[in-house]
């Protein structure tokens, strides 16, 4: 759901922009079709970092990505956060706007408010999809404009889900208007710790169940194999497996803005511009895969 006037130039690769690669960027200017930053960290009313986004702004288009909403928490909406979150969307004029579809938030018995300071998984049924849809809503209708809700990497299930989760997004955005941002490397991760046999036709299946038009950013990255069990921790290349899961949903939904996320042990930014251009590359063929060497 690109928004802004710089729309048009936000379709192709992108990175997330983090503090050790600042000065590199600003100065150098890379060949980037967009920038990410999590919102969250650009909240202040000035500083150097709000002043580093604005420097970005006057050459990228910028997308927030944001890691605190917890749109899935049946205790509401921290009203604080987004009236942060529509003063940087003021200020910046991101082309898009997304969160995950997770919850933080929950109530105790005494009425107080516990934050949680992960992305905790949400269940996939009735309840879950009402509660999603209703804060979905209510941020949409603050900022004026849809956002798009990214698929979360979980490590449990529940035992009261009753709606496939391509349906249960599918709905969402047909009840709100919102888009989905498809990050990849989730669904795989998901996939591998469910069972690795068969997790890339899994997977496949997935992507090939969401409706057309609803999917508006990718998102790439890569994850830790322990052996045991497969861990999302943004903090190596992406993987042969996830690029080509990536090209199948190129060849499903066609070319959609794709961000590299690269966000611990992070390496020199040649090395994460260098996956850029990769997936540019391929992109631009709309044909996969090998893995960036």
């Amino acid at each position: 759901m690109p928004h802004g006037p710089a729309s048009a130039a936000a379709q192709g690769v992108g990175i997330g922009l983090r503090q050790p690669h600042y000065q590199a960027v600003l100065e150098g200017r890379p060949a980037l079709a967009f920038i990410e930053v999590h919102s969250e960290n650009f909240f202040a009313d000035g500083g150097a970092a709000l002043a580093v986004l604005r420097q970005a702004r006057e050459t990228y288009p910028v997308s927030l990505h944001g890691v605190g909403l917890a749109l899935g928490s049946a205790a509401g909406l921290d009203l604080w956060h987004l009236d942060r979150l529509e003063r940087l969307v003021r200020r910046i004029e991101p082309v898009r706007v997304s969160d995950h579809a997770s919850f933080a938030r929950v109530a105790r018995p005494d009425g107080r408010l516990v934050h949680g300071t992960d992305l905790l998984p949400i269940g996939f049924n009735e309840a879950a999809l009402d509660i999603l849809a209703g804060n979905v809503m209510t941020v949409q209708d603050r900022l004026r404009r849809p956002i798009l809700v990214e698929n979360l990497s979980a490590y449990v299930s529940f035992a009261d889900d009753s709606i496939g989760e391509p349906e249960f997004v599918a709905r969402l955005c047909r009840r709100t208007g919102c888009g989905m941002l498809l990050d990849v490397n989730n669904l795989m991760v998901n996939a591998l710790n469910a069972d690795p046999v068969g997790a890339a036709g899994r997977c496949r299946d997935y992507i090939d169940a969401l409706p057309h038009g609803i999917v508006g950013e990718l998102h790439l990255a890569g994850y830790a194999d322990t052996g045991t069990l497969v861990i999302d921790d943004h903090g190596s290349g992406v993987r042969p497996d996830v690029w080509a899961l990536w090209a199948h949903a190129l060849r499903r939904f066609g070319p959609l803005p794709t961000l590299i996320e690269w966000d611990t042990d992070l390496p020199d930014l040649d090395v994460l511009l260098a996956e850029a251009a990769h997936a540019a590359a391929l992109l631009a063929m709309r044909a996969p895969v090998t893995a960036a060497v």
